[in-house]
């Protein structure tokens, strides 16, 4: 194990899932496997799996805990892993990921500044050609090096921290991450990705039902965590989803009129498809810098470029479902895709 000076242990992995199956068995054994095998103390935390979850990660793990809330949500499982922790640093993992055998050095590394309390690598897919969706969003993965407002749900974390601020929201079935992030940064604490190579992920989208459902539950996680802050001195999210509101009403619009106006297609297509065509050129050539990081085609480039503009579409339906529920005094459960 990966120890202080003190004889304490410095890392603990928690790793959440539910069904992943093999992809899980794949998960555990590369946090196994990192750092020729003494990489960490490892937790499983299953949400009410009905697979052989539990099976497969008690031959792995260090500990194995199960969690049936009559409300799922990340949030309780990374909860429930953490708190049984006993190391400094805990390293948050989806049971779909892969992590690289050196992102845990190279993050500790990281972890000397004091101010930092996060730190993430980069995520990407480990096969993006496994359907268009799945190639787009991939490019999603890819950010700049630095000093960042957010993280994802792969990420080293100060326990101390997590402590300090009661951990995650376990009120949200999405964005929970980022919610946090901004406590942490309320806090007088850093986020940092650094350029390293931390996990591949297993997306698994290969039907377009799945890709609507994902966006859909971005947007009600966009609206949830705008709402919250709103009018505060950190309003995360608010420009967003005023952006998304604007492009998801202009794209919706557009295709409900070719849908339902018949008579008019021929004179609305050419013109529609023309504006999505620039604006997706356009977009494709702002974020070209992710096409030499990921190494990827023209083509799938300014696929990406297509899905930044329609992605909004489903999104804004996202939104307007959080606030359905919210006028109806109802929570939404959680939005599974796969």
């Amino acid at each position: 194990m990966v120890m202080t000076e003190r004889g304490v242990m410095q890392v603990s992995v928690v790793v959440i899932g539910r069904n992943e199956g093999e992809r899980l068995t794949r998960c555990l054994s590369s946090v196994r496997a990192a750092q020729g095998g003494q990489a960490a103390e490892l937790i499983y935390v299953d949400s009410a799996s009905t697979d052989d979850s539990l099976q497969r990660a008690r031959s792995l793990c260090d500990q194995v805990i199960t969690v049936q809330p009559e409300r799922p949500c990340a949030a309780i499982g990374r909860n429930a892993g953490w708190r049984q922790a006993s190391g400094e640093f805990v390293l948050f993992l989806d049971g779909d990921t892969i992590l690289h055998p050196d992102f845990i050095e190279h993050a500790l590394l990281a972890m000397a500044s004091r101010d930092i309390a996060a730190v993430w690598g980069h995520r990407r897919e480990i096969d993006p050609g496994q359907s268009v969706w799945t190639g787009v969003m991939d490019l999603d993965w890819v950010y700049a090096p630095g000093e960042t407002t957010y993280c994802g749900g792969d990420v080293l974390m100060r326990r101390s921290v997590l402590q300090q601020l009661n951990g995650f929201d376990e009120t949200l079935i999405a964005g929970e991450e980022p919610e946090l992030c901004r406590r942490i940064r309320a806090a007088g604490f850093c986020i940092l990705h650094i350029d390293a190579p931390m996990t591949g992920h297993d997306l698994a989208i290969r039907q377009f039902s799945q890709y609507w459902t994902r966006a859909v539950r971005a947007g009600h996680a966009y609206a949830e965590i705008a709402n919250r802050f709103r009018g505060s001195a950190d309003p995360l999210w608010s420009d967003v989803v005023r952006g998304n509101a604007r492009k998801g009403l202009f794209w919706s619009l557009w295709l409900l009129a070719l849908c339902v106006s018949p008579l008019i297609q021929p004179v609305l297509l050419l013109p529609v498809l023309a504006v999505l065509a620039l604006a997706s050129v356009r977009t494709a050539l702002k974020v070209r810098w992710k096409q030499r990081i990921a190494q990827c085609s023209s083509l799938r480039l300014l696929a990406y470029g297509v899905h930044s503009h329609l992605q909004h579409v489903p999104i804004l339906w996202g939104q307007l479902r959080y606030r359905v529920g919210l006028w109806q005094g109802r929570q939404s459960r959680l939005m599974e895709y796969k």
